[in-house]
């Protein structure tokens, strides 16, 4: 008897453990918000210290490792001009596997077409290519189907290369193309069969916006609220909610250009927390609006609004901080229901942020992309908890999963910690 209360004792113990420890299966994480609720995180480390891996890689990308299990997948960018989907084994760093996507891969200042992220079930995952190729693969790396969205569409003209990764919900993909600058082409959503590849539907997205601002390098995200799934999108100066089933559009903010800005692309993506959905756009303003509207939500449903918002970086929220940095490393903490500054432009290490920060064990990791790492304590009191610098390129935000916290640079795939 004592045996078999110790046997079920250990179950228990590790079924809690596996529960805790989170995959990290797109780009914003577990809930697509950056967000992760592992603990006992690291804090500290160097480019040799307090690191369990390093794997080369070919080239820097934008587009951030995901992580499944034992599996960490990436869009990569290599020096023949393909672009690969890799993967990699957690536990060893080596790479298992790699298959072609495409090539022409192209570099648009510090774009390339590698920069959007992977998407997984689990079971198999999905990757989009800047070029428009879209495939899926099992984790065996045996191809299940693939797409060309551009041929079946037309060109991409967005002005500096597609950016935006796939969303996964249920069994489908939705996949956003917000373009302008140099395409006559309407944009447009995609809803695609996660199984086939097929397109399901495909629904315009009109704007009135001018020359650039038709440009958007977001991700679509998803708001839940009672039995309502929408799909939310951003660009073209407003925000927009969808039917996941028939791709209709239920409701429209703008409010995004107010001054109908010819260069407001925007590359920061939405983000929904507790049934709010929080809007930026190149810097201001970004909006903050309630769930739940039909038609024209611009005057009824905004909560609130700052001008004080990110252009690259995509803020973070655990749904009563909401945490914004900005490209020059400026960092605001406001209420996250009422807009309210907690406080404001508080520097952390002055330089250029293009990665997005992650909220974790009551702590804000943001990269910058001389490759140093801030870590800020959560909460009402600005406090630099470490700087860890990595000395390498980067533009990719932080993956946590699982212990540890994966961070790509140009020339490197760093896992840090322990599992």
């Amino acid at each position: 008897m004592k045996l078999r209360t110790i046997h079920i004792l250990a179950v228990v113990i590790l079924s809690i453990s596996v529960v805790r420890a989170e995959n990290w299966p797109q780009w914003r994480g577990p809930t697509a918000n950056g967000v992760s609720g592992e603990k006992n995180l690291p804090s500290r480390w160097t480019p040799e210290e307090n690191v369990t891996w390093k794997l080369a890689m070919p080239a820097w990308s934008g587009s951030t490792p995901i992580i499944w299990g034992n599996r960490i997948f990436l869009n990569v960018a290599e020096t023949d001009a393909n672009i690969y989907l890799w993967c990699v084994d957690r536990t060893s760093g080596k790479m298992l596997w790699k298959k072609l996507l495409s090539g022409g891969d192209v570099k648009m200042r510090k774009q390339n077409m590698s920069s959007p992220s992977p998407v997984t079930d689990g079971k198999n995952v999905y990757v989009m290519t800047g070029t428009g190729i879209l495939k899926g693969f099992d984790f065996s790396g045996k191809e299940l189907w693939t797409r060309d969205i551009q041929k079946d569409y037309g060109p991409f003209g967005l002005n500096w290369g597609y950016a935006s990764s796939p969303l996964l919900f249920e069994n489908s993909l939705y996949v956003q193309v917000l373009h302008g600058m140099r395409t006559d082409d309407p944009s447009y959503l995609l809803r695609i069969d996660r199984n086939s590849g097929k397109t399901l539907w495909k629904v315009e997205r009109p704007t009135s916006a001018i020359r650039e601002s038709p440009d958007a390098y977001t991700t679509p995200a998803l708001l839940r609220y009672g039995k309502t799934s929408e799909i939310v999108v951003t660009g073209g100066d407003c925000v927009t909610g969808h039917d996941p089933v028939t791709g209709k559009e239920l409701w429209r903010a703008n409010g995004l250009n107010p001054d109908n800005n010819p260069n407001y692309r925007i590359v920061a993506s939405p983000i929904v927390f507790n049934e709010i959905i929080y809007a930026p756009t190149r810097v201001k303003p970004l909006l903050a609006l309630r769930a739940g509207g039909r038609g024209d939500i611009t005057g009824s449903h905004v909560l609130w609004s700052t001008v004080n918002g990110p252009d690259v970086p995509t803020p973070v929220t655990d749904g009563k901080y909401f945490y914004i940095v900005n490209d020059r490393g400026i960092m605001w903490c406001l209420d996250a229901k009422t807009g309210a500054e907690i406080y404001g432009q508080q520097r952390i290490k002055p330089g250029t942020y293009s990665g997005s920060p992650v909220l974790a064990d009551d702590k804000i990791y943001v990269t910058n992309e001389e490759g140093l790492t801030t870590v800020i304590k959560a909460g009402p009191k600005f406090e630099v908890v470490a700087e860890n610098p990595l000395n390498d390129y980067c533009l990719s935000s932080p993956a946590i999963s699982d212990g540890q916290i994966f961070i790509r640079t140009a020339t490197n795939l760093y896992c840090i910690g322990k599992k």
